[in-house]
């Protein structure tokens, strides 16, 4: 795997400042010496969100997140630690060279590089094209009968494929790609599978073109939407799978939508990229678009990283094609524990239709509007004709229990399934056998939800803070702490694990970037911790503090020795050999109490 070595990672800190990298996400305010902000990570109404400009550090003393400029990237573009790095060194004009790296790795890198290059320009092509070229009236005029103005096209990168054989194919040549790139990429097809040397040729041709982009903004395939209302052709065509693009593992507009996915932890499911970019031109930006008609496990996954706690609203089509796509989503999205609502549009509308015909508030009271999926399904089974027969109750029932039986949570499966019954006018017994039958998951403890990184907060004991914060501010207090042993202290101990990290590490107090350098090997709640202990003041007197705590630290452990050789004598029956021993270590351990007790002049 593609390692970025620690020095490149210290320079990628040293040149993004960190005031000025999350200025470009959202408004700071001077505050004295640091910059307040309302916090971007949790609900608040008063600021509690503050960036030290000397420590280069952020840190919410609301929700507690914390770091460096890569672990806020990390939070804000929900990326991991590499693409995070990538993306700010990029920012900075720094040229990643990664190690470890097999000559395999290496090929499979620079194709990925080119592609996504080449998809970059073809963008730009498809762009220019229907901006400036005559030929694209047809695709301007279809735009704008969807309500789809310049701005917008520009905004989205729209573009139009020249209805000829060979347009993209030219100019792929002469921006520097060859035949291999050009076939590899999807804009090209071979005329022939078997012969990948034979004649190629365009692979979008007079066609509407919307660029399918990652959540990093990178353009990696298109869809091409056919023109011609009477066209014998598929009404749209999609790149095919390659290096850079999976259709189940991609959702159109989440480079766009991520934020407010994230502000708002619901997440609107449009059927197609019309509907999706309608919708967040007019104002309701929580959108994304599935590759095809319904959810695979690999978007919902995806998306569970942008709402690990939220909701997703399914507003499909108004008809049976839709209705189904909504069945099918619901595994893939129960799965992550996500719970599901459907949004019914009126017959014969589509978001797109509905709000260019009603307006956005319109659609947003469906969305509002829109039942747990349950109630959803429940309601259009009872529009069977043989609903009230009760051979068409039980084929209802045993549909539920297919669908219930997606249900990770024991409390919220029961009550489901209550529900349902009593609709269906079964037992809820009779419902039980059919939901036992059809289970397709353990049930889980819905009073234990599985913890996340994002939630766990770490927290040190007072005396192990007050040491953590000497060791991380002052060097002299560091090398106190270090000659003493530390290892048999807290080696065991899991509530001093961060402290440990922190004695462990190569840290040099007063060294922002070896601070830095230690924040990327922690987790985001370890990081926030350390966050929050860089932000204090240092201590006045830190060595004599460390002393003290030290000293505090041995009273302590000893203390504890002592009562259990206590509990051990009261043992019955306990041999004299063990019992003269234990009385020894009472002995010894007393007079080192001792000693510890004693004052002494505090080291300098």
């Amino acid at each position: 795997m593609a390692l970025i070595p620690p020095e490149t990672i210290d320079q990628i800190i040293a040149a993004n400042d960190i005031v000025e990298v999350i200025a470009g996400y959202f408004p700071l305010k001077r505050s004295g010496p640091v910059y307040k902000a309302l916090c971007p990570f949790h609900q608040e109404r008063t600021p509690s969100f503050s960036v030290n400009p000397q420590r280069q550090i952020f840190k919410c003393f609301g929700c507690g997140a914390g770091g460096s400029v890569i672990r806020f990237v990390m939070s804000y573009e929900n990326l991991d630690f590499v693409a995070a790095a990538k993306k700010l060194a990029e920012r900075a004009g720094i040229k990643l060279v990664e190690s470890e790296m097999s000559a395999e790795d290496t090929a499979r890198f620079s194709m990925r590089r080119r592609l996504l290059a080449l998809h970059a320009e073809a963008a730009e092509f498809f762009h220019a094209q229907l901006l400036k070229k005559p030929s694209a009236q047809i695709a301007r005029d279809y735009l704008k009968g969807r309500g789809i103005g310049g701005e917008v096209a520009k905004s989205w990168k729209l573009g139009y494929a020249p209805d000829a054989w060979d347009a993209m194919r030219d100019f792929g040549h002469g921006a520097g790609f060859s035949d291999e790139e050009l076939i590899a990429s999807g804009l090209a097809k071979l005329r022939d599978e078997e012969n990948p040397r034979g004649e190629f040729y365009d692979r979008f041709r007079g066609r509407v073109m919307f660029p399918i982009c990652n959540d990093n903004g990178e353009v990696i395939a298109f869809s091409g939407r056919v023109l011609e209302a009477d066209a014998k052709a598929a009404k749209y065509v999609n790149s095919p799978e390659t290096m850079l693009f999976t259709k189940g593992a991609v959702l159109f507009g989440l480079h766009k939508s991520k934020r407010a996915v994230i502000d708002k932890r619901s997440a609107i499911v449009c059927e197609g990229q019309l509907d999706l970019i309608t919708a967040f031109e007019s104002g309701v930006q929580n959108v994304i678009a599935p590759q095809g008609t319904a959810f695979t496990e690999k978007q919902a996954r995806i998306l569970k990283r942008f709402l690990p706690d939220g909701e997703v609203v399914l507003c499909f089509d108004a008809d049976a094609a839709g209705e189904k796509a909504a069945e099918r989503s619901l595994a893939s999205l129960l799965a992550e524990n996500l719970q599901v609502r459907v949004a019914e549009m009126p017959p014969g509308e589509d978001p797109d239709s509905m709000i260019r015909g009603k307006g956005a508030a319109a659609f947003t009271a469906r969305i509002d509007a829109a039942k747990d999926f349950f109630d959803f399904q429940l309601d259009r089974l009872a529009r069977q004709p043989d609903f009230a027969t009760p051979r068409g109750k039980m084929q209802a029932a045993r549909k539920m229990a297919e669908s219930i039986g997606l249900l990770s949570h024991a409390m919220l499966r029961e009550t489901v399934m209550n529900k349902v019954s009593m609709r269906l006018e079964i037992s809820v017994q009779e419902f039980a056998k059919l939901l036992k039958l059809r289970t397709a998951k353990p049930i889980e403890d819905a009073a234990a939800p599985e913890s996340t990184d994002s939630a766990r907060v770490v927290t040190l004991e007072p005396t192990a803070r007050l040491l953590a914060l000497a060791a991380l501010h002052d060097a002299a207090a560091r090398t106190w702490i270090l000659a003493e042993p530390w290892q048999r202290v807290f080696g065991d101990d899991p509530d001093a694990a961060l402290l440990v990290k922190i004695l462990a590490a190569d840290l040099q107090p007063g060294n922002p970037a070896s601070a830095h350098t230690f924040l990327t090997t922690l987790d985001a709640a370890e990081e926030a911790a350390v966050s929050g202990l860089l932000g204090v003041p240092p201590p006045a007197h830190p060595v004599a503090m460390a002393h003290d705590c030290w000293r505090d630290l041995e009273r302590r452990q000893i203390t504890r020795r002592m009562e259990a050789i206590q509990a051990r004598m009261r043992t019955p029956g306990l041999d004299i050999s063990e019992v003269l021993k234990l009385q020894k270590e009472t002995l010894d351990l007393q007079k080192r109490l001792n000693d510890v007790a004693r004052p002494l002049s505090p080291p300098l």
